[in-house]
């Protein structure tokens, strides 16, 4: 038909395609037939004609698996099919027409369905080509069975309206058409069974989304059950589903490294070549060689270039994000369309002679878009939401990865507490913008298509308002640098805060012991009042920059419509230009906000991206400093050639000049004062240090003690075995050569009892025997022991010599280097090596070294004058003593876990083989999820907090501001509803007048709550902070070793930094987005009374889905918050025990272990995010019907509607579907992170020790003057259901005596001191000092005024001074004095820095020996009248040991000393000795009389040869 017409006459095309008159101004519009048979027939072939390509590429590339034929997908072929055969059923009638009709039919009738037939073919082929690459469901063809249905339906509908002319033929094949469209389109919905050898067949709880259909995944339906299962109960860990296979670390990890490698690779090869250039003219202009020094100085001029981190990312993670880019455009240009059909709307209600269905058309179109916007936006979100999820997961990964290679020089330029931080706070801030970053192009665009329908219909004084946009950016920009600015300090401030903590939690029994908490609580606070000063500044920034927001909209159109008002006269506010404007304006205001905190948002991270770029840069372990393959027929097991180590490149080297051949299988003594670099020896062959020169050969694998034990938290089991395959009989072998047999009998659950962080439930002696015992269990050729006898007493260390390390030991054909300080141990080592200051000075058996006459033997004679000794025995050790405890778990995780090794009472009530429940051996209680609601008292500690007062200020400036905003537009819509006369308004100036004081009202406002609130969210967060800093601080030790210190830093770091920033904008934004609600919703029930029948409807649908999505949600996100501890938790333990796992060579061991915490916690991420789409998509949708409903009401009553008030009314109703998603957002936000508050005050209801300082105290003021202890019927219990460790002590100690406590593994030495210094309170009984019941005193005033030297030497990052004397209560004079007694003064006074020498983490950076020394200094400071030895010299030589008593004795000669004795030696010349047995008093006399009475002190000193 219509090809004849085209033909014919070239003018009348149009109006036969489409007839206006027939189409559009008509009560009963209808399409014409040509229009019909062309455009509708051919668009949907367009669409997959032009998607099959791309489509078949992406399926070519991402092959799922093959599914088999199954039901539906033979019913899709059979129906795509059949289509085709119609389609070609109406091609052969047209021919046959053709050849028999008495008229011919038009071309149209051939190429059409020809075209259509030809369609359908591809579509069936799609169909299977989907099944072949494991497709379930197909959006693509979904979408083109939807188009065709609705183009056919238009047909269809006027195939109805015109029954009159029938082609039977036609009509019949048309109809089966459209039935079986309706048939593909419902078949397509449904999803098809999982690929063969899919994922999902082997996990146990896999993701549904694979299996999803198209609409189930389009409207995020497939959560729905997880939603349902957290109604009606709070979800647990089992509720939740495996990721997706390509979120997973071992996926997403490796790309990311991979990348970053190249990247470091090409700068290396760029920095080469120019190196090279010099390099090859060998020789300078004089002739000789050029030096490598020059070499790099010519090399410095170029700046290097750095590997682009970047670059990498963009690599790694650009190809799938850019997908959301596509979202993007598509959601921006639909976002015009609401103003767009606002305007054809007011337009129908000014004309009334349009016809009603045009009123409808409009109505559903705008619910049509509004609702494919939505869809569209919430899919972009998504994919928004998973890169990020992917990328914080690389980021983890690659930090991790880096920590385990890192060099020991640049791991002194991060600490732990930085290294974290890289991990939580940066790699969340690009989590944070990658939700953001496509509104770098984004908003300028949207700002163009906003500006040019502003333009269609205002004209130019459009200008006026752009001005006023154009001059908010440089204010926004000015706020956003200085924001970046006092960040950066925030940064820092937070850093040194966290590293400090974490300092004071490793060393908190210290801190208790000396009565130092205050110290470090004022240094602590005072950190935290810079960090709150830059807030409070930040907070005013904040004040500026949410003014300039809220009123730059306003000040927008009252700039725009002043001009437009008073350029001419004749210019006419009417309804539609004031409407349409204020929507567009509207749209405008979005973009504006967001590139502010979008830019600040980039520089926040700019930061991050360089902090870690500097990390993942840092250089590495040398790989080849030592060499492990074997030298063909060379009998040395390890060999040293000149070689030169240093810590790092640019320190002086420590160990100089070495050579060292060691045979294979022999047992190597390494000895030398403290400080002369033994340990470096050790660390030297570990490849730990960087090799300056010479070569460095160690045949086959190395197994390493440390010095001091590194323990894992996990069971001792696990501790011990090290990943390495189950062997029984060889664990229970190794098992009893390291003497732990007795300790497993004792410990609550054997060797499942869970051992804590550091191991805190083991004591120094257990420690290292788990220790060895590890590496003995590895089985390795090489064995590199760091004094690892040092901490167990004399007996047992003899024990393990003989059995695991000496000539008979399980170790005796290993190569073995053992750095001691136990000179009986010596005559039985095939070589010795003599180390002094980094050289080592003589090197031979022990009888050539005897008979040289050097420094060895001098040494060896001074001594063995102290200890005449065969042999066998050995004295030097400590006699090791629980300075812990071991906890066993109880049932109920709210007792105190703590208990003590020999709780059991007498041996012969525990039958030393019963079963070990591995329950009871739990020690550290996982943070634990709270569920259920947030309670309301959360909500009133919060405001509390604040100040009601103000809280209350805030809240009526913020309605204020709401009002005056309501009654400024509506004053719009009755201005634009005034008379015109003549052409012009008559009363424009006052309205104009009227409507800019309400905005200058609204702004005065908008500043007022906005500093209100961020003051009182400042004070709340300083107060919060004191209380738990105060609460954490007065908790008893047993508190300590149930929480691990992962929870309490998690507290202090990432809920304290909620409270900070997070928590008050969130509240303010959630109240503007109520009140913005209500105030809609008042506007549209004026309009529209009729709402008001919808209103209440969709209110309780909506109320209905947000308490069923907060109660998933909230509990998702305190699940994924649980779950976060852990990884950092692992990630702190990775780092102290770097040179550890590198020796065992375990890292990948761990890497995994690390991945697969990662993915744990994003096990409960990626629901939360999915949930919050879930949640979006359903109430976008409440939002649109709102709207729809809106604009259908005011359709329905146009007659008595004005123009204004309709307008006015829509306009709202369009911003209501933005404001009620984000009310639901906020109101879940301000739950989920009102947690933070919870968990912090969390800690104020737990268990407290005793009062610091009692208010009533009468003591004298230099109490104790004399030093007696009288100890009246002392007991003490760890647990109150376990057996008292110590019971019934009777003894009294007069002023200046020098008492030795001796005795077993477990006899109670240690709770003793304990319980002198009431980190555990008595049972019963009382100790009395100077006649002074202690229980009576506060704790501060009873441990600043006695003095203990502990067993572990602990020290703070932070100057020798502040280590000595935090509360600056002494002068350098007598510092200097006590570190000249604690025979530190020449090496201090060697230090750069002197007394402010920087003491690193943990005081890294010294010895062992040093940090004892130090401690001891300490001690010499206080010169309290009471002293106790706790084991205080196990870590130092015998000739320091010797100068340290001697110090005791002169510097303490009127003072009381109890000293837990090791080496027995240095009690002999004491008054009297207490022997302990099993938590009683055995003996208790002077030496000699102990001595002649033959008891159990004989019995120790005889084993110690002292007799």
């Amino acid at each position: 038909c219509c090809w004849q017409v085209v033909k014919d006459t070239g003018g009348n095309t149009l109006f036969w395609l489409t007839d206006w008159n027939r189409t559009w101004y008509t009560a009963n519009p209808d399409l014409t037939q040509c229009f019909q048979n062309t455009v509708l027939v051919w668009l949907p072939c367009l669409y997959l004609w032009m998607c099959a390509p791309l489509y078949l590429l992406y399926l070519r590339g991402h092959d799922r698996g093959y599914i088999c034929m199954s039901h539906l997908n033979k019913a899709k072929t059979a129906v795509g099919l059949l289509l085709w055969i119609i389609c070609w059923a109406d091609v052969f009638y047209s021919f046959w027409e053709r050849s028999h009709g008495s008229r011919v039919p038009a071309p149209v009738y051939l190429v059409s369905p020809t075209l259509l037939g030809l369609t359908m073919l591809l579509a069936t082929m799609l169909i299977q080509y989907e099944r072949m690459k494991g497709v379930q469901s197909s959006g693509v063809m979904l979408i083109y069975w939807l188009l065709a249905l609705l183009c056919a339906t238009v047909t269809f509908r006027s195939k109805i309206l015109q029954l009159s002319a029938v082609y039977v033929w036609r009509y019949t094949t048309f109809y089966i058409y459209y039935a079986l469209l309706l048939v593909a389109l419902f078949l397509s919905c449904l999803t098809d069974q999982p690929p063969l050898f899919s994922q999902a067949v082997k996990d146990s709880n896999p993701c549904p989304e694979l299996g999803a259909s198209f609409l189930s995944r389009i409207t995020f339906w497939w959560i729905t059950n997880m939603m349902m299962t957290g109604y009606k109960h709070p979800l647990e860990e089992k509720d939740l589903w495996s990721l997706n296979p390509e979120d997973r670390s071992h996926r997403v990890v490796p790309q990311l490294v991979c990348r970053w490698n190249a990247e470091c690779q090409k700068v290396k090869r760029s920095g080469v070549q120019y190196s090279r250039k010099r390099l090859c003219g060998e020789k300078d202009k004089d002739g000789r060689a050029v030096e490598e020094s020059e070499i790099l100085i010519v090399k410095n001029p170029q700046k290097t270039k750095e590997p682009s981190l970047l670059w990498a990312l963009c690599l790694t993670f650009g190809p799938y994000f850019l997908i959301s880019c596509l979202y993007k455009i598509i959601q921006d240009i639909l976002m015009f369309v609401g103003p767009e059909i606002l305007r054809l709307l007011i337009r129908f209600v000014n004309n009334s002679s349009a016809p009603s269905w045009q009123g409808y058309f409009y109505t559903a179109l705008l619910f049509i878009c509004t609702c494919v916007q939505s869809l569209i936006l919430q899919k972009y979100f998504h994919v928004c939401f998973v890169s990020g999820m992917r990328l914080r997961t690389a980021i983890i990964g690659a930090v991790y990865r880096k920590a385990l290679v890192i060099s020991s020089a640049a791991r002194r330029t991060s600490t732990v507490g930085e290294i974290v931080n890289l991990m939580s706070v940066d790699a969340q801030r690009f989590m944070d913008l990658i939700t953001y970053i496509n509104m770098i192009w984004s908003a300028p665009l949207q700002v163009v298509l906003a500006l040019y329908f502003l333009w269609q219909n205002l004209g130019p004084s459009v200008l006026a308002g752009v001005a006023v946009m154009v001059l908010m950016v440089p204010v926004n920009a000015v706020i956003a640098m200085k924001t970046k600015t006092y960040q950066v300090a925030q940064m820092k401030s937070k850093d040194n805060r966290i590293k400090l903590m974490n300092e004071m939690l490793n060393g908190i029994k210290v801190l208790k012991l000396y009565a130092w908490e205050l110290a470090f609580k004022d240094k602590v606070s005072e950190i935290r009042e810079s960090e709150l000063r830059v807030l409070k500044k930040a907070a005013y920034l904040g004040a500026m920059s949410t003014f300039t927001w809220v009123c730059a909209p306003f000040l927008v159109a009252l700039s725009t419509f002043t001009v437009y008002v008073l350029i001419d006269e004749h210019n006419v506010l009417d309804a539609q230009k004031a409407f349409v404007s204020l929507a567009l304006f509207n749209i405008l205001r979005f973009p504006l906000n967001m590139l502010p905190m979008v830019i600040s948002s980039m520089v926040q991270a700019s930061v991050s991206l360089k902090r870690l770029r500097v990390f993942l840069s840092h250089e590495e372990l040398q790989e080849d400093s030592v060499e492990h393959k074997a030298v063909a027929g060379s009998p040395h097991s390890i060999s040293i050639v000149d070689g030169v180590f240093s810590w790092s490149r640019t320190e002086s080297p420590i160990l100089k000049k070495l050579t060292v051949h060691i045979p294979e299988g022999s047992l190597v003594a390494v000895v030398g004062h403290v400080g002369s670099g033994k340990s470096s020896l050790l660390s030297a062959l570990l490849g730990e240090m960087d090799k300056l020169e010479g070569t460095v050969t160690v045949k086959g694998w190395v197994a390493y003690v440390p010095q001091q034990a590194w323990i894992q938290n996990s069971t001792l089991k696990e501790n011990i075995m090290f990943g390495q395959e189950r062997r029984d009989s060889w664990y229970q072998c190794v098992v009893d050569a390291c003497a732990l047999r007795p300790d497993l009998e004792i410990l609550p659950a054997g060797d499942e009892t869970e051992i804590g962080e550091k191991g805190v439930n083991l004591s120094g002696g257990q420690k290292q025997r788990v220790s060895l015992a590890r590496a003995v269990y590895c089985d390795r050729a090489v064995y590199l022991l760091d004094d690892p006898l040092s901490a167990v007493d004399a007996h047992v260390g003899k024990h393990i010599f003989d059995q695991v390390i000496g000539p008979q030991g399980l170790l005796k054909d290993k190569t073995r280097v053992l750095v001691t300080h136990g000179l009986s141990y010596l005559p039985q080592a095939d070589l010795i090596l003599v180390m002094v200051e980094g050289q080592i000075t003589e090197m031979g058996s022990y009888q050539q070294l005897m008979a040289t006459e050097g420094a060895f033997s001098e040494f060896q004679r001074t001594y063995s004058a102290v200890d005449h000794t065969d042999n066998n025995v050995v004295y030097l050790l400590c006699v090791f003593h629980f300075h812990c405890i071991v906890s066993c778990g109880s049932s109920s995780p709210g007792v105190s876990t703590v208990s003590k090794l020999s709780q059991m009472g007498k041996e012969d009530k525990v039958p030393s083989k019963k079963a070990k429940n591995p329950e009871v051996g739990k020690l550290t209680e996982a943070d634990k999820a709270s569920t259920g609601q947030v309670k309301l008292s959360v909500f009133w500690a919060y405001l509390k907090a604040i100040g009601v007062l103000l809280s209350f200020i805030s809240l009526l400036l913020f309605l204020a501001h709401h009002l005056v905003s309501l009654f400024s537009n509506y004053w719009l819509s009755l201005w634009t509803d005034d008379p015109v006369v003549n052409g012009t308004q008559p009363n424009r100036l006052m309205r104009l007048g009227v409507y800019g004081g309400l905005g200058l009202t609204q702004g005065v406002a908008v500043f007022g709550y906005s500093l209100s609130m961020s003051i009182g969210g400042i004070l709340a967060s300083r107060y919060l902070h004191e209380s738990m800093l105060y609460d954490v601080l007065r908790s008893p030790m047993s508190f300590f070793e149930r929480t691990p210190s992962g929870n309490l830093v998690n507290r202090f770091a990432k809920e304290m930094d909620t409270i900070d920033s997070v928590i008050p904008s969130i509240i303010k934004m959630f109240m503007g987005s109520m009140f913005n609600v209500m105030g809609a919703c008042v506007i549209i029930l004026i309009a529209t009374p009729l709402v008001a029948i919808i209103i209440p409807f969709l209110g309780l649908i909506y109320f209905f889905v947000q308490r069923f999505y907060v109660a998933s949600s909230r509990q998702l996100k305190r699940l994924e918050s649980v779950s976060r501890s852990p990884i950092y938790t692992h990630f702190n333990e990775t780092l102290l025990g770097t040179s550890v796992i590198r020796a065992f060579g375990e890292q990948e061991r761990f890497i995994r272990e690390s991945d697969q915490r990662v993915d744990h916690n994003q096990k409960a991420y990626y629901p939360s995010i999915v949930a919050n789409r879930w949640l979006a998509v359903r109430l976008e949708f409440v939002g649109n019907f709102i709207v729809s409903f809106a604009a259908l009401f005011a359709v329905i009553a146009r007659e008595s509607l004005s123009p204004g008030i309709m307008g006015l009314a829509i306009s709202y109703a369009l911003q209501l579907t933005a404001s009620l998603t984000w009310l639901v957002r906020m109101s879940s936000d301000v739950e989920t992170n009102i947690v933070a508050v919870e968990r912090v005050k969390e800690y104020s209801d737990t268990e407290k020790e005793a009062e610091w300082k009692q208010e009533s105290s009468s003591l004298p003021p230099g109490w104790p003057t004399k030093g007696c202890i009288d100890i009246r019927g002392f007991s003490l219990r760890y647990r109150h259901d376990l057996d008292p460790a110590i019971h019934n002590i009777n003894i009294n100690i007069n002023g200046g005596e020098k008492v030795g406590i001796v005795g077993r593994t477990g006899a109670g030495k240690s709770s003793l001191t304990l319980g002198l210094f009431r980190i555990i309170e008595a049972a019963e009984g009382h100790i009395f000092i100077d006649g002074v019941d202690i229980a009576q005193l506060g704790l501060h005033d009873l441990r600043s005024r006695i003095t203990i030297i502990p067993q572990d030497p602990v020290l703070f990052s932070g100057s020798l001074r502040m280590n000595l004397d935090p509360f600056d209560s002494y002068s350098d004079e007598e510092i200097w004095r006590a570190l000249e007694y604690s025979h530190l003064k020449s090496f201090v006074s060697s230090l750069p820095n002197k007394l402010s020498h920087e003491c690193s983490e943990g005081g890294e950076n010294l010895s062992v020996g040093q940090r004892q020394l130090l401690c001891l200094a300490r001690a010499l400071l206080r010169k309290t009248q009471i002293l106790v030895l706790d084991e205080a010299t196990a870590a130092v030589d015998m000739e320091t040991d010797n100068l340290i008593q001697s110090t005791i004795r002169s510097q303490f000669e009127d003072c009381t000393v109890l000293t837990i004795a090791h080496r027995l030696n240095t009690i002999m010349d004491y008054t009297r000795v207490l022997v302990l047995d099993k938590g009683e008093t055995a003996e208790f006399d002077s030496p000699s009389s102990l001595i002649a009475q033959r008891g159990a002190f004989y019995k120790m000193a005889r084993d110690a040869g002292l007799v």
